[in-house]
């Protein structure tokens, strides 16, 4: 039989759910995998077991978040011979697997990820540090990973708004930033910025309506909002509008950026869904390397230029 490494973030919402499931261990079987669980313990966690995984794994499983893939992928490209990932959301939001085509039904899921195929998925590095799908600065950002755990638990995504509407105020930071892409240099300022190399953030589908993930390219967008009510207006056209589209924001797509904050940000920067926080103001992105995922056939067309 197959060797499969399920990592297993147990603070994860429905990872309980599983347990003693025996029909997930049956699914497994049945396509000859023979798994093993290795539960985390704390953050960071994930990425350690991962590096030290023996090679004669044949597939490794993320079951958490976005954070929790977060924790994989960085493990997995820090080893000398990465293997092929796959990701079984159980977190609250769980943006990448749903954009890859997975639902809310683990059992479900861990079927269409077992009949699925290989595919090499570009990865961006923020200076040293890898991300799978987001990295973003802004107000009300923070949402995604101050919301308290217990809340996420109980209300699910609309916990992430209750916390929000606790935080609202009037006045939006705004940021005056320099930026060089394809050797043109600009100055401009920013109240949020995205770089993304997906189609779905923060619960929202079809930020960008055509996304590839292997064209060793990521999106980066910003935009300058005076206060709530004009970031509210902003939200609307977002959610109503491919993100290229909307008059309001600023968008490149390119494979190498540099940004610079000429006065220090006060808020943290959010990497797919965990708080980043760093005391540097210049920032380089670029797409430095691939993985091999195993995913669902499900959206493999649309999200890749060659099939």
């Amino acid at each position: 039989m197959r060797k499969c490494a399920i990592i297993m973030n147990p603070e994860s919402g429905k990872v309980k759910s599983i347990g003693g499931k025996r029909q997930f261990y049956d699914i497994l079987r049945k396509y000859d995998y023979e798994a093993e669980i290795k539960y985390t313990k704390k953050i960071k966690d994930a990425t350690e077991i991962v590096k030290n995984l023996s090679d004669d794994i044949d597939l490794v499983i993320s079951a958490g978040g976005d954070g929790t893939l977060n924790e994989v992928v960085t493990g997995n490209l820090a080893r000398k011979r990465p293997l092929v990932l796959a990701n079984l959301p159980m977190g609250t939001t769980n943006d990448v697997a749903n954009m890859y085509g997975l639902n809310s039904n683990y059992l479900k899921n861990l079927e269409l990820l077992l009949t699925g195929k290989i595919k090499n998925v570009d990865i961006c590095y923020v200076n040293d540090t890898p991300f799978v799908y987001v990295a973003c600065l802004g107000d009300y950002i923070d949402m995604t990973y101050n919301t308290p755990r217990e809340l996420k638990k109980k209300y699910g995504k609309a916990a992430y708004i209750m916390y929000g509407l606790k935080q609202l105020r009037n006045s939006i930071h705004t940021y005056n930033i320099k930026y060089k892409i394809d050797n043109q240099e600009y100055q401009s300022k920013a109240s949020f910025i995205f770089i993304t190399n997906s189609s779905r953030i923060a619960g929202v589908n079809d930020i960008y309506y055509d996304i590839k993930l292997d064209d060793k390219k990521f999106e980066f967008a910003f935009a300058e909002v005076k206060n709530k009510k004009e970031m509210l207006k902003l939200f609307v056209k977002i959610f109503n509008m491919d993100i290229k589209d909307v008059p309001d924001i600023k968008y490149y797509q390119t494979d190498n950026l540099e940004l610079e904050f000429l006065d220090q940000p006060k808020t943290s920067w959010c990497i797919d869904g965990e708080e980043f926080k760093t005391d540097a103001i210049k920032f380089n992105f670029k797409v430095d390397k691939t993985i091999k995922m195993l995913l669902p056939k499900t959206n493999i067309k649309k999200l890749f230029n060659e099939d």
